[in-house]
């Protein structure tokens, strides 16, 4: 795992213990599995965002029907 042997995973986790304390490591885990659960929600929605082909499958919302409605009821409007 990242060229580091079983030696220097155990002094990284004594450390983490020794900077964060024993009493303090299950919130701090807590809090970082929110941030990654989080950092995904967030992802997946840019993701559905910028993916064009799951745009055109998307069904149009009623509001934007209604835009579209008075879009075109305004321009035949103008047309008379």
């Amino acid at each position: 795992m990242f060229g580091m042997g079983p030696t220097e995973i155990i002094v990284i986790c004594m450390m983490v213990i020794v900077l964060f304390g024993a009493k303090r490591l299950p919130e701090l885990a807590r809090s970082v599995g929110r941030s990654i659960k989080e950092f995904k929600h967030a992802t997946q929605g840019l993701r559905e965002e910028f993916d064009i082909e799951h745009l055109e499958d998307r069904p149009r919302s009623n509001s934007q029907r209604r835009e579209n409605t008075e879009n075109n009821s305004d321009a035949g409007n103008a047309a008379s």
